[in-house]
């Protein structure tokens, strides 16, 4: 087994028309790595989980996942049941007129049955806390439901790494609080994009930001007047 689950190496990537969104990134998750990614908007931070998962092609450069190496969508395909990826909007995500439904799809897409599928969805949900959400009709949810629900659809895949999208973004204080304890419970390997210092403080390990479509590392701990210290403290931030 390699010690390097995800490696992208001199990544290049530009929207037609438009200038570099990633250039020459290079970037490594091992396994057991929690990263938290911050930068501006359109810095290019989901289309890095996006050329990762191989739904954006880079124009240069060489994705490698699990030790191999990442040319043909075939071969993409082979390795998204590893990978959980949560996207921005829960409403990319939710498709299913049910929640159960929704939650078993992607098991059932692994090749579990239809009893082992469902098993594996409803101990998801209620580890979220979402017990009796199974018959709940999709579309009608809160904000909240839908992202912890969307986690769900994501977990229920028993992925080895997570790629969370802006998780935490417009969540009520009850529901961001679940979403935490989620998270600290499971000893996945993660990367995790967030604006949310004090969240990604209390769910990553290590901080990382995007500059000039490439990843810029920051280590080092700052404390600041709320009286507790978290990387990357010296950016200007805010807390909900």
């Amino acid at each position: 087994m390699t010690d390097e689950w995800i490696g992208l190496s001199d990544i290049c990537f530009h929207y037609p028309g438009r200038p570099p969104v990633l250039d020459h990134l290079d970037f490594h998750l091992r396994p057991h790595d929690q990263i938290g990614l911050v930068a501006p908007n359109g810095s290019g931070k989901t289309t890095l989980f996006h050329v990762i998962m191989g739904l954006l092609r880079p124009n240069a450069g060489a994705v490698h996942l699990f030790g191999r190496p990442m040319r043909t969508e075939t071969e993409f395909a082979a390795m998204r049941g590893r990978i959980g990826l949560l996207f921005q909007d829960a409403d990319d995500q939710l498709f299913s007129p049910t929640v159960l439904e929704d939650v078993a799809f992607g098991p059932l897409n692994l090749g579990k049955t239809r009893a082992e599928a469902l098993d594996v969805s409803r101990q998801t949900l209620a580890f979220l806390g979402l017990s009796g959400f199974e018959d709940r009709i999709t579309f009608t949810l809160s904000g909240g439901e839908k992202r912890l629900v969307a986690l769900a659809t994501v977990l229920s895949m028993q992925p080895q790494v997570l790629l969370l999208d802006e998780p935490a973004t417009g969540l009520d204080t009850a529901t961001r609080q679940t979403l935490i304890q989620a998270l600290q419970k499971l000893d996945l390997t993660r990367i995790i994009i967030s604006h949310d210092f004090d969240f990604l403080s209390q769910t990553t390990t290590r901080i990382c930001g995007m500059e000039s479509g490439r990843i810029v590392w920051d280590d080092a701990l700052y404390p600041h007047t709320h009286q507790h210290v978290h990387k990357m403290g010296k950016q200007p931030h805010r807390h909900i």
